[in-house]
């Protein structure tokens, strides 16, 4: 039997995965015969390839679906769908987990080093300054998910003092793993350098705050390639005007694009970027999407599954 792919996404996302996921489901499934199109019948849909901001938002009419298998890394736009009752996995893929590694190392680095001070000189003053090892810098990755953890042994990889927090206890080698409301302060306390790499969920919504930026040390550094809820926008820039934070690097935003008015754009001690911290690479997410299709079908779990009521 024909194995039906709808890909529901945008059309310039189909443009660029048609070639590199056919080529994936044709490997994953040698002698399987398997449509792959835009346009399918409902009633004869096996899978769904999904981007959350597809047209497609009622999942009723699929009645033989098997699951639904995000392109992105975050599913808060579906999680919460009350049609959608089959298995949804979400996108952990090897380009984009390697991408959020080198973007967050960079900025960690930018910041454990002081380049700004080099970068932005205007005069000719020669200040010759101590710069601390890695190890005498405390950075703490909040949410130790496949991201945080891949980041997490990245930055231990480079000597530096690294904390990480999540709801639940985590274990990850070289990191010191904080977990729960009795771990966030110890968590926010070592955050001389704080990455935020939390799903956006109701209990991450607003957790640096006015009362959580206070318990960092002072002139500490925010990076946030995560989800833009995850900040109370106001608290934050409060703090980078008393010189609480010193300075915030921000990749997401509640609202995208980043409004042309936002208080971000021109504030000195905020550097803003367009979301690119960490992108979905055709290739690699295909073999992702492909691998879960062949285990569906060999009765196999789906990698990625996500915990609905987590949101994760």
């Amino acid at each position: 039997m024909t194995i039906n792919i709808l890909f529901a996404a945008k059309a310039e996302r189909w443009t660029g995965y048609e070639a590199p996921l056919t080529r994936a489901l044709t490997d994953a499934l040698p002698g399987r015969e398997f449509k792959l199109a835009t346009d399918l019948p409902p009633e004869e849909v096996d899978y769904i390839v999904y981007a959350p901001n597809s047209d497609l938002q009622d999942f009723a009419p699929y009645t033989r679906a098997k699951a639904v298998l995000n392109l992105w890394a975050g599913v808060e736009a579906i999680t919460g769908n009350e049609t959608l009752k089959i298995p949804l996995a979400r996108m952990v893929d090897f380009g984009l987990t390697q991408g959020m590694v080198e973007w967050v190392t960079g900025h960690v680095l930018r910041y454990h080093l002081g380049l700004d001070i080099d970068i932005t000189r205007r005069d000719a003053k020669w200040e010759p300054r101590d710069q601390p090892l890695a190890r005498e810098r405390g950075v703490t990755i909040f949410g130790l998910g496949a991201l945080g953890q891949a980041v997490a042994e990245a930055l231990v990889g480079l000597g530096f003092d690294v904390s990480g927090w999540s709801r639940s206890q985590k274990a990850v080698e070289g990191v010191r793993c904080l977990h729960g409301d009795t771990g966030l302060t110890e968590a926010l306390q070592r955050a001389d350098i704080a990455v935020l790499l939390m799903p956006d969920t109701p209990a991450t919504q607003n957790v640096i705050n006015a009362e959580t930026l206070a318990q960092m040390p002072k002139g500490a550094f925010i990076i946030n390639p995560g989800r833009g809820p995850l900040i109370d926008d106001d608290a934050l820039l409060a703090a980078l005007d008393s010189g609480q934070i010193a300075h915030a690097t921000l990749d997401v935003f509640r609202v995208e694009p980043l409004p042309d008015d936002h208080p971000y754009w021109a504030h000195p001690r905020v550097t803003v970027t367009p979301h690119i911290a960490a992108a979905t690479r055709n290739g690699t997410a295909s073999e992702v999407i492909a691998e879960n299709i062949r285990r569906s079908e060999a009765g196999e779990p789906l990698l990625h599954l996500v915990d609905r009521d987590r949101g994760y």
